[in-house]
């Protein structure tokens, strides 16, 4: 049942400032018999069942209602999404996401699709074509899962990204393992020469965050800054977190 699947947020800080820059929705589904399930779990089984489409409708209506709920609360901080593949290449989708976002009234320039290398690299040229046509209308897009696939450096100049997301694998050794950090270090310094934004997903602790912080990464998410939240959480959450940060200084 798609009323059984909701969005929980987990918040992004900007690393030299701990300031909160934005949400990531992320799906969690309440099974009646088994409780919580991964999304791990269940979204390649609505993959391959052909129900991504349907739920991803769902899941983004769910989102853009939260963000506008938030922005009328003074809460306006950018929202990122998770599509997929299939999304991607499907010839609705671009209308279906414009129609939802002026259903809700949320503001394009708030919404960030997250996507992945290896659907990225799919069928290049329908989903450039998808990435032009929202990007045109102020939908921002980041590459998820970031040095786990195989898009090269000249495919990925040619995106409309404004940002990269390092995989958790690679930063959850970077206390510990020096070729994660030559990983992590690399693609800091290869974003910056693209103008991109990087965040670093993952971060458990806070000797991670302070060598993001020596690296230059722009932006940390993970358990060390906040778990995923339920949508009653998260506004509380953020006024918290702004009114410890309001007098901190950069770093």
């Amino acid at each position: 049942e798609r009323r059984d699947i909701i969005l929980y947020y987990q918040p992004q800080i900007a690393v030299a400032t701990g300031k909160v820059t934005g949400l990531e929705a992320l799906a969690r589904w309440h099974h009646a018999e088994r409780g919580w399930v991964p999304p791990a779990e269940f979204i390649p089984v609505a993959e391959r069942m052909g129900l991504i489409k349907p739920l991803t409708a769902h899941l983004i209506e769910l989102a853009l209602t939260q963000s506008h709920a938030w922005e009328k609360a003074a809460i306006a901080v950018p929202l990122a999404v998770n599509v997929s593949m299939r999304n991607l290449l499907d010839p609705r989708f671009p209308q279906m996401l414009e129609d939802s976002m002026a259903t809700t009234g949320v503001d394009p320039g708030r919404i960030k699709l997250e996507i992945t290398e290896s659907a990225v690299m799919a069928e290049p040229a329908r989903v450039l074509e998808t990435m032009h046509r929202l990007r045109s209308g102020g939908v921002r897009f980041s590459i998820d899962d970031f040095g786990t696939g195989y898009s090269s450096l000249a495919y990925l100049q040619r995106l409309p990204v404004e940002e990269i997301k390092i995989d958790r694998s690679f930063v959850a050794g970077l206390t510990k393992d020096e070729g994660s950090a030559a990983i992590v270090r690399a693609t800091i310094e290869l974003a910056a020469n693209l103008g991109l934004e990087v965040v670093a997903e993952g971060v458990e602790d806070e000797a991670t965050l302070q060598i993001l912080k020596r690296l230059g990464c722009s932006t940390a998410q993970g358990y060390h800054i906040s778990r995923p939240l339920p949508v009653e959480e998260v506004a509380g959450w953020i006024r918290d977190r702004s009114a410890g940060t309001a007098d901190r200084p950069a770093a």
